[in-house]
């Protein structure tokens, strides 16, 4: 049932997060990291480096540009090959490991109850989807679900900064108030909708606890509870 503390009237675009929101990404992370893992652990020379190898290399990455945590894909790759070129190995290696990641990361097949929800808003709606993550939507069934799918790191700045609701607004013409942005993270969604002057709805269904106090317009348990919007 959905839980209302502001209004959602008035809206022209339905913003969607994907990860967790349209589909469930945790078995979809495990096996895009563990296709990483097989791959690197083909070589010699990173098989003998010790356990936290990986996080190390990231972490040295992300102090030498800070600004790589708005970008998780440019993340992976400059990471990869600090980590391949630190152990002397050739660099098309890098390549081939974020290859194997990327391949099972959009792995995905969306449910037909979720295609046939957005079919029916998109009576409605113009649709969108904005995320913090890397999932290609035109390798699985989300492809051409969407007018716009904007990404952090090559279309702003990661939620909770405004800056990818401010794109999406610029580009389809519309004030930012009549854009509502669903997802599944208080945090990331539901603060930056807020902080952009957003509406917001939280699909309440991570059990986490999350930092942020501020509160959506719009509490759902269940995606397929945005019909009432229909």
């Amino acid at each position: 049932m959905m839980r209302f503390n502001r209004a959602l009237s008035q809206a022209k675009v339905l913003s969607f997060d994907l990860d967790d929101t349209l589909y469930n990404n945790h078995p979809v992370i495990k096996a895009a990291l563990q296709a990483q893992h097989d791959y690197l652990h083909t070589l010699d020379a990173w098989r003998e480096q010790a356990d936290g190898f990986w996080l190390e290399c990231r972490n040295a990455v992300l102090r030498q540009d800070p600004a790589l945590v708005n970008d998780v894909t440019e993340l992976r790759k400059q990471a990869l090959t600090y980590a391949i070129e630190y152990i002397g190995e050739d660099s098309h290696h890098a390549d081939a490991a974020y290859n194997a990641f990327a391949h099972a990361r959009s792995n995905i097949v969306v449910s037909d109850d979720v295609l046939t929800l957005l079919a029916s808003l998109r009576q409605k709606y113009t649709l969108i989807a904005i995320t913090n993550g890397n999932v290609d939507v035109s390798k699985f069934n989300l492809k051409n679900q969407f007018e716009l799918v904007l990404m952090a790191g090559p279309d702003g700045k990661a939620k909770p900064h405004a800056e990818l609701f401010n794109n999406a607004a610029s580009q389809l013409g519309v004030a930012n108030h009549e854009i509502i942005h669903i997802g599944d993270s208080l945090d990331t969604d539901v603060r930056g909708a807020n902080n952009a002057g957003c509406r917001s709805v939280w699909l309440n269904n991570q059990g986490i606890q999350y930092h942020y106090k501020g509160l959506p317009c719009c509490e759902i348990s269940d995606v397929m509870e945005l019909q009432a919007l229909c």
